[in-house]
């Protein structure tokens, strides 16, 4: 082919209802091969032009035309990542849906109980490709739950069954995790390389602030080209060396990315580089600062708690509802008796964990403890502050300068039910420090004292005594009357409450959502408690990981969800997390985390009441 100028290759507006991808790919081509990096930026931008409903037509056709126009499909390149990511999550080796698998070519080839997935040269019958161009609302779309497969990503595999479906003999698929463009992408251009590269700050002529202008774009050619991290500049220009003049974000800006950011740019561009329509993006900086209180303020709520509390002995102590001011939305709280018990499991438990042991008795005083976990009802109230104050503005409620002090969470980066749902479902994601936070903000609006149960506490009130395995007994077959868990949660958290309920009347402590509880976690908490009886401990923070959390969550199999299991926090939770310094407030990649509140009856001096709900520790 003979590389030629703009004029030779559209010497007229190309006409965006005649169009075809054809067209489109043979301009793109042609103009790729030969002509400076500012003039195809200017053909790009001129077909944009030509395209009244514009930008986005003529970016399908560049875009999709990446797959041919690099020439047949290459298996190992282009469809194994997409396999991996998108479908063996369901169709792998253990338990196929349908009993179709996708990880060997046999299984892909032979198909499942709907018959065969693959025609080889006839996508038409082919289901593996056919079921990924179905309405997102369809019950037969695949992937399901609403990431479908993007319009190049879809073609891909269309074009791969056309050409005859080649899979190298003896290769064999393994699941990958699959790179989300607004949860993992996104964050990590708005916070590193938007700011130059927007809207009158296009540096190197490059624009990422749209889908349309970051795939045709810039003086090299196009930042992104989908299945091929090593042609993308917007990957390539994030490895170079500190001292590159061309690193990306330069070193003044914080550059070089981090390794993990780097590989899920790499990542998400071979698995097709998925950017969903609509998505705009804006530079945004990393938060400043640690989100501790002054000790004033603590003194102040101590006061308020301590007029406001009627209850002086357990015998007054009663189940009670809780309005949170200010609106409607309520949560109910259980009495939690005081007593003694043995704290761990038995040498002799099935599936027991070296840290779940030695035995040891614990004493604990009373408390009332949510009868469910905190649902996003009621924590968005202390996620967006700014409702709040508009809600004080319109007259609805007093502005209070007490719980105004306390310190909120930045806004996130990414809508943080990942869209499992929201009302009466459990918040998510929160970290160790944002969950003490919230119990400091809801006992500031409330006068009550709130604060995240100990290890000891939660184990007693989710053992409510019982010595079993589990609540309810040994028999982990019943495990689906009482938990939500990775077979029959649909792959998502759910509604609190609609389980039975533990001897105490608490709902999804096994299951739903892993719950935080207040101390710093060690293999070894327990050996120092061999021949005591401990009173009340807590084992205080030091260090931001590990911190406890207990119960199981909807991703869990039923040995996870035993009364006694623990599990350790670590950095892994928010390692997708773009902001350097990490966020103080997100767990982002623990979609099976939430919270739930206890209210002790004895309330502690305020310089304890600090070290509870300001323990130091909320940086990485």
């Amino acid at each position: 082919m003979e590389c030629r100028g703009f004029e030779e290759v559209a010497p007229e507006p190309l006409n965006p209802l005649k169009a075809n991808a054809f067209q489109g790919v043979q301009l793109i081509d042609k103009a790729r091969c030969g002509v400076k990096s500012s003039r195809y930026s200017l053909l790009v931008m001129k077909l944009s032009q030509s395209f009244k409903t514009g930008a986005v037509a003529l970016t399908g056709l560049l875009v999709a035309g990446v797959v041919s126009s690099y020439g047949a499909v290459d298996f190992v390149r282009q469809v194994k990542p997409v396999l991996e990511s998108t479908c063996l999550s369901c169709h792998g080796p253990e338990k196929p849906k349908g009993d179709l698998q996708l990880h060997t070519k046999e299984g892909a080839f032979k198909g499942g109980e709907n018959g065969v997935a693959i025609v080889a040269k006839d996508p038409s019958k082919s289901p593996l490709y056919t079921s990924t161009v179905l309405p997102a609302d369809h019950d037969d779309i695949m992937p399901p739950k609403g990431d479908v497969l993007s319009k190049q990503q879809s073609e891909m595999i269309k074009q791969w069954i056309a050409e005859g479906a080649v899979w190298p003999d003896g290769l064999v698929l393994k699941q990958s995790p699959r790179i989300n463009f607004a949860k993992d992408v996104q964050p990590i251009l708005e916070f590193n390389c938007v700011a130059c590269h927007r809207e009158g700050h296009d540096k190197g002529g490059l624009r990422l602030d749209t889908k349309e202008l970051a795939f045709t774009t810039g003086d090299s050619g196009p930042s992104i080209v989908p299945f091929f991290a090593e042609k993308s500049k917007s990957f390539t220009l994030t490895t170079l060396s500190k001292d590159d003049d061309d690193l990306m974000p330069p070193a003044s800006k914080g550059g070089p990315l981090p390794k993990d950011k780097q590989d899920i740019l790499k990542e998400w561009i071979n698995q097709g580089a998925n950017w969903p329509d609509g998505i705009t993006l804006t530079p945004k900086k990393a938060e400043q600062g640690v989100g501790g209180d002054n000790f004033e303020l603590v003194v102040e709520m101590h006061k308020r708690i301590v007029a406001a509390q009627k209850e002086k002995t357990a015998a007054d102590m009663k189940a009670y509802n809780e309005v949170i001011p200010g609106g409607s939305v309520n949560f109910d709280m259980v009495v939690i008796p005081g007593g003694t018990y043995t704290m761990g499991t038995p040498a002799s438990e099935k599936n027991r964990k070296d840290d779940e042991g030695p035995q040891i008795q614990v004493k604990i005083d009373p408390f009332w403890m949510g009868k469910t976990e905190v649902t996003w009802n009621e924590y968005e109230l202390f996620m967006y502050p700014e409702d709040q104050r508009l809600a004080s503005a319109a007259g609805k409620t007093a502005k209070d300068p007490v719980v105004d002090g306390v310190s909120r969470p930045t806004k996130p980066y990414v809508e943080m039910s990942f869209g499992m749902g929201k009302d009466g479902f459990p918040a998510i994601s929160m970290t160790h420090h944002a969950a003490n936070k919230y119990c400091q903000w809801l006992s500031a609006k409330t006068g009550h004292y709130y604060r995240l149960p100990t290890e000891a506490e939660w184990e007693y009130a989710c053992r409510a005594g019982t010595t079993t395995a589990y609540s309810f007994g040994d028999d982990a077959s019943k495990i689906g009357e009482y938990a939500w868990y990775e077979v029959n949660s649909d792959w998502k958290y759910q509604k609190v409450g609609k389980k039975k309920p533990n001897p105490w009347g608490l709902h999804d402590m096994h299951g739903n959502v892993i719950e935080w509880c207040l101390d710093q976690y060690s293999p070894d908490t327990y050996k120092a408690g061999v021949g005591k009886v401990l009173d009340n401990p807590w084992i205080k923070s030091s260090t931001p990981y590990p911190h406890v959390a207990r119960g199981g969550s909807w991703d869990d199999t039923p040995e996870k969800l035993r009364s006694g299991v623990r599990r350790a926090s670590g950095p892994a939770w928010k390692i997708q997390d773009p902001q350097l310094p990490k966020s103080i407030w997100y767990h982002t990649d623990a979609q099976f985390l939430g919270l739930r509140v206890v209210r002790p009856l004895k309330v502690p001096t305020p310089e304890e009441l600090n070290k509870i709900w300001n323990n130091g520790v909320e940086k990485d």
